[in-house]
């Protein structure tokens, strides 16, 4: 067996480094248990020092490091939704140095996404997550000499396609569909199809959030502006199916809850596996979650709802304040929403299914 480099010592199986290199002792783990492997990292870790300390020059950063220190600091609501997008694009570039990610590179990974029937849209967002990446290695991180981890961001392939369109759910298609959902999730969704929430408000909906009108018992949810996604509070008024939702809710409340839907964390998203699986059971595999929201608008409209009130329901901001309303303004938005409840336009729905 050929005698190991100085600096090297193998624990247990694994090569380990102690070594001083261009002045700085360097302690860690190769991650290598055969000798030949561990030489080559050793050998290549002390080039990239020298050439930091000695002559100023930054090692070079791949993908996969980009994206996992983006992962760590990036206080995002959406967050799920970007790992998904580089968990997709990891087998094309995750290990390209950050100076070989650029429109050329990226040109297999969004063929394949096409070809594999990807919308348009959702090809765009995984694009925009790449970006993302690109920009915070180029305007926010820095190596020890201050130099950043990429120079400039580079174009990326821009991708064309017809826009998805809404797909509003019928009732027959809701109580279709919300009969085969766990009934934690057919209460999300049920709140969803009555406010016209998103996946994510839903899910991190907290309790501290409600407020009662005064002079009433009658309570309304507000959206605090970092959680919505335009940044501006959103008041969400609600109906009877949706005050019933939230009453059961909190009859499952437990002290130091904190989440209308969740326990001691609130939920990652409402698309999960049992979402896809009842989908594909009621034959609705085109139904996206968001599309509960366009349900909601569409009903509004449907029931002679104003623009104006559509769109303070709807949350869009349409340059006023909408949680600064008066007690009778409010009064007029939980009326609006009340018409979903209308037994003579919907079939109904149980709320809260019995345990056989």
């Amino acid at each position: 067996m050929s005698k190991a480099s100085p600096g090297l010592r193998k624990r247990g199986k694994v090569w380990h480094i102690d070594k001083i290199i261009a002045g700085r002792r360097i302690q860690a783990s190769t991650g290598e248990t055969e000798l030949e492997a561990a030489e080559r990292y050793l050998k290549k870790l002390a080039h990239d020092i020298r050439e930091v300390e000695v002559y100023g020059e930054s090692p070079v950063k791949t993908f996969d490091q980009a994206a996992a220190r983006y992962i760590l600091e990036a206080h995002k609501k959406s967050l799920d939704r970007d790992l998904y997008s580089l968990d997709a694009v990891m087998p094309y570039i995750g290990s390209l140095p950050l100076l070989d990610v650029h429109a050329f590179t990226l040109e297999e990974f969004v063929h394949d996404r096409q070809e594999a029937g990807i919308a348009a849209g959702t090809i765009k967002r995984d694009l925009a997550v790449i970006r993302q990446v690109l920009k915070f290695a180029c305007q926010k991180w820095r190596e020890a000499n201050g130099k950043p981890w990429l120079q400039s961001v580079p174009m990326l392939p821009s991708v064309h396609g017809p826009k998805r369109k809404p797909r509003p759910i019928s009732r027959t298609e809701q109580a279709s569909l919300f009969q085969l959902l766990p009934d934690y999730l057919a209460e999300m969704a049920l709140f969803a199809i009555n406010t016209g929430c998103r996946d994510q408000e839903i899910c991190t909906l907290r309790w501290d959030w409600e407020h009662t009108m005064t002079d009433t018992d009658i309570s309304v949810f507000i959206l605090p502006e970092n959680h919505t996604k335009n940044g501006h509070e959103r008041i969400v008024p609600l109906n009877a199916i949706a005050r019933s939702i939230i009453e059961h809710r909190r009859s499952l409340k437990e002290p130091g809850d904190e989440w209308v839907f969740g326990k001691k964390k609130p939920l990652d998203r409402m698309n999960n596996t049992a979402w896809r699986k009842a989908r594909e059971q009621a034959d609705l595999q085109d139904v996206r979650v968001h599309d509960l929201r366009h349900s909601f608008g569409q009903r509004l409209r449907y029931a002679g709802v104003s623009l104006e009130d559509r769109q303070d329901l709807l949350g869009h901001h349409a340059g006023r304040i909408t949680t600064h309303y008066s007690k009778a303004e409010i009064g007029r938005l939980i009326e609006a929403v009340e018409t979903l409840c209308d037994s003579r336009l919907r079939p109904e729905i149980t709320l809260v299914r019995k345990k056989s």
